[in-house]
């Protein structure tokens, strides 16, 4: 199975703690790193890059001392390394605006309101993981016991239909 990272950005350390509790049943086949800025963000996709270990989905919030998360998810859609990740917002002081724009850009997958429950953070996180390695990951069946499994499933049974009517 490819590695693939799991990104957490927020400038409150509880908020990355609350996150990556809520997602530790996943650090058994993602890697999970929080970051507290936009900096520190771009310092771990670049250690990832470095050890050829993909991003899969960032979840990051959008007010920031230093950044927005809009901007920064906006970037990452326009690089080669990152353009594929599943990229979620998730913030309480985001605007329609910034909202908008980042949809506009294609740069926003899921919007997550502040506060946030548990398991419904990490059910959307799975949704988005599933569709994230649907589209780009040759062998699903390691990921039917980590993901959706029926859409995996699904995905397998489309893919060989694919095949053979070729």
């Amino acid at each position: 199975m490819s590695k693939y990272l799991i990104l957490c950005v927020d400038d409150e350390r509880d908020v990355l703690d609350s996150v990556t509790n809520d997602l530790a049943s996943l650090e058994e086949h993602f890697i999970i790193e929080a970051a507290e800025s936009v900096a520190e963000a771009k310092e771990i996709l670049a250690d990832a890059n470095a050890d050829d270990i993909q991003l899969a989905l960032i979840l990051c919030d959008h007010i920031m001392p230093d950044d927005l998360g809009v901007d920064f998810l906006i970037e990452l859609s326009q690089l080669d390394m990152t353009a594929n990740a599943k990229k979620l917002l998730l913030t309480g002081q985001a605007g329609l605006n910034e909202t908008v724009q980042a949809v506009n850009h294609a740069s926003l997958n899921y919007f997550i309101a502040k506060p946030w429950q548990g398991k419904t953070l990490k059910q959307i996180v799975i949704d988005q993981l599933t569709s994230f390695m649907i589209e780009h990951e040759a062998n699903l069946m390691p990921w039917i016991q980590v993901l959706d499994a029926e859409r995996i499933m699904e995905a397998i049974s489309n893919n060989r239909l694919n095949y053979s009517d070729m």
